[in-house]
């Protein structure tokens, strides 16, 4: 892999949305998985296809759907694919790389999280706190901008402090997008976005 290739990839990992990616591999076949919440395979197969854009990946999320009774219209991503190859053959497409990292995750992002049909039935049964908390986890599982703020914005009526959220978002966006790739910057950028997320999930409600 040459230098030109590293840097574009590093670049790549700090600028755009791909600072919230965790999983780096997965088998559907292991026992591990085999032993995960639904909830869990889910937001492990949606990221292992957004950290690695494959149609092995795509198809395994293609099948987790099928298991659950759920169409995944995988047809749609496979452009990505095509235009993802093309992208790897050039040494100058770190703008493309951002523009398809984005479309992406807002393809994604429409696999809502099953966190939400908690946090749905939740609120139906009146358990309130269930259905903050179960809400949270789910934008917890978002990577698109623009998904995870319209989440949070639904929710401001039911939980005022999800405006505030939102604007720690928008906050660390900033961060992000103005953000270098030296040690030092995605320290700073790694910091401040486990604080949000530990933000994001103390739920904090009237008794």
């Amino acid at each position: 892999m040459s230098l030109s290739t590293l840097f574009t990839i590093v670049m790549t990992l700090v600028l755009l949305r791909i600072f919230w990616l965790k999983i780096k591999d997965v088998s559907m076949k292991s026992e591990s998985f085999k032993k995960l919440p639904a909830k869990d395979q889910l937001s492990v197969l949606k990221e292992c296809l957004l950290n690695n854009p494959t149609t092995t990946n795509l198809q395994n999320l293609k099948e987790f759907g099928d298991k659950q009774g759920t169409n995944i219209d995988i047809e749609s991503y496979k452009p990505f694919l095509k235009k993802q190859l093309e992208l790897s053959r050039r040494k100058d497409a770190l703008a493309e790389d951002n523009e398809l990292f984005t479309a992406e995750a807002e393809w994604i992002d429409k696999i809502k999280p099953l966190e939400f049909e908690e946090a749905k039935l939740a609120k139906q049964e009146n358990r309130f706190e269930d259905y903050i908390l179960h809400s949270l986890e789910g934008v917890a599982r978002l990577y698109s901008d623009q998904a995870i703020l319209n989440e949070l914005e639904s929710l401001v009526q039911d939980y005022p402090k999800a405006k505030q959220l939102a604007q720690g978002y928008r906050d660390l966006m900033d961060l992000r997008d103005q953000s270098g790739a030296d040690e030092e910057s995605l320290k700073k950028l790694r910091t401040a976005k486990e604080a949000w997320e530990k933000d994001l999930l103390q739920v904090d409600v009237e008794s």
